[in-house]
């Protein structure tokens, strides 16, 4: 009894210390930004807030990019994109090992606060790191781990602060802002371009830039006080410096080179069945298998999710849902359906109206797509000739 009394005891100074915390006039607050790593997770950068005061030692980094995978229904929520995100607290110490290991550059800005300003984000960090408090419906464009730096200093300061736009050069919309992290020819740049709709076509407000943490660290270091000539950032150190980025591997399965091969496949087999006045049944139900699944997972994204960058997606204009319901039809029939020839016929108009949704600027596709909308386009045409005919 006598120990739990103890622990209890220990653990209530422990709660009284947390909400006691003395800053010397030698503490500092810095925004941390981490580079990219390999993984898709990491492609886009980190940012932090870190405390640092040398008298008291404090060396803390306030993190908002931290979930559990402990969470109940955890990939069903991450899909839905309703997990629950949440601000966490580590030692600068065990926050800078995972760069080291995956040879990530770290920068720091030092913020030129004044103690009350210290004081004032100390205390506003600490409340909401309070269990009760700490949870935030992440979203990937409005409000991540990037966007809370911007959002916090604002929340507290007010227009103490002014944060200006000059380090933007150029309009580009969130597509290009993606694509700017991403290789053009890899898997995860085809998964996002299928998966994000038309609403990331759209040219993103020069605050909107910072959903990537490189703008936050662009933001930060031409930001200025209210007299709009003091620097917001009285110093920038770079912490890890990555090592010289290695060529890129090998391109053998990549997008370009896999749907190149499907296109030359699928035309070899429609030249066929064209001389010999036939259809290969097994090709036509697995494209309207594989077009219809990952149709339906489009759509559910669409309307299913709490996403807001999967919304108005016209990838299902060439990744037809409803073609699932044809596959069967496609493979099993003993006798030719003659009214297919209007769902392939169809199907084709599908494809004509993205191409011009893509040269209107309306949403902007996947380009190693190209392959595969042809390579469709070629075959819809076949069947479209071959069950017509045979009406």
């Amino acid at each position: 009894m006598k120990k739990v009394v103890l622990l209890l005891l220990f653990l209530y100074t422990g709660i009284l210390l947390g909400q006691q915390i003395k800053l010397s006039p030698e503490a500092e607050f810095s925004v941390v930004t981490c580079g990219a790593g390999e993984e898709l997770y990491s492609s886009f950068g980190h940012s932090a807030f870190r405390l640092k005061d040398p008298v008291y030692g404090y060396d803390v980094v306030y993190n908002y990019g931290v979930f559990d995978f402990n969470t109940s229904n955890f990939y069903l929520k991450f899909v839905q994109g309703k997990l629950p995100y949440q601000l966490g607290r580590t030692s600068f110490k065990n926050f800078i090992r995972t760069y080291q290991y995956e040879k990530r550059w770290v920068k720091e800005q030092i913020l030129d606060f004044t103690p009350e300003q210290n004081r004032k984000l100390l205390d506003f960090l600490e409340n909401n790191y309070k269990e009760e408090n700490r949870f935030y419906k992440y979203d990937f464009f409005y409000n991540n781990c990037a966007t809370k730096k911007r959002d916090v200093i604002k929340q507290i300061f007010g227009d103490e602060f002014i944060f200006n736009e000059h380090h933007l050069t150029e309009e580009k919309t969130f597509r290009d802002l993606i694509h700017d992290n991403l290789d053009s020819n890899s898997w995860s740049s085809f998964g996002i371009d299928i998966a994000l709709g038309a609403v990331i076509d759209k040219v993103a407000q020069p605050e909107e830039y910072q959903f990537l943490p490189e703008y936050v660290f662009k933001a930060f270091e031409s930001a200025t006080k209210k007299d709009g000539k003091t620097p917001l950032i009285s110093e920038t150190k770079l912490i890890l410096e990555a090592p010289e980025s290695k060529t890129s591997s090998s391109k053998l399965f990549s997008p370009y080179v896999v749907f190149t091969l499907i296109l030359l496949l699928i035309l070899t087999i429609t030249f066929v069945d064209f001389k010999k006045k036939k259809r290969t049944r097994w090709l036509d139900f697995a494209i309207m298998l594989g077009t219809g699944i990952t149709g339906i997972v489009i759509t559910l994204l669409w309307f299913a999710t709490d996403h807001t960058a999967t919304a108005m997606n016209m990838n299902i204009l060439w990744l037809f849902p409803i073609n699932i319901f044809f596959a069967y039809k496609f493979l099993s029939a003993k006798k030719e359906c003659r009214e297919l020839w209007r769902h392939t016929a169809f199907l084709l108009v599908l494809i004509v109206v993205l191409v011009f949704l893509w040269l209107l600027n309306f949403q902007v596709f996947a380009t190693a797509a190209i392959p595969l909308l042809t390579a469709l386009a070629i075959r819809y045409a076949y069947l479209t000739f071959y069950f017509r005919k045979l009406e």
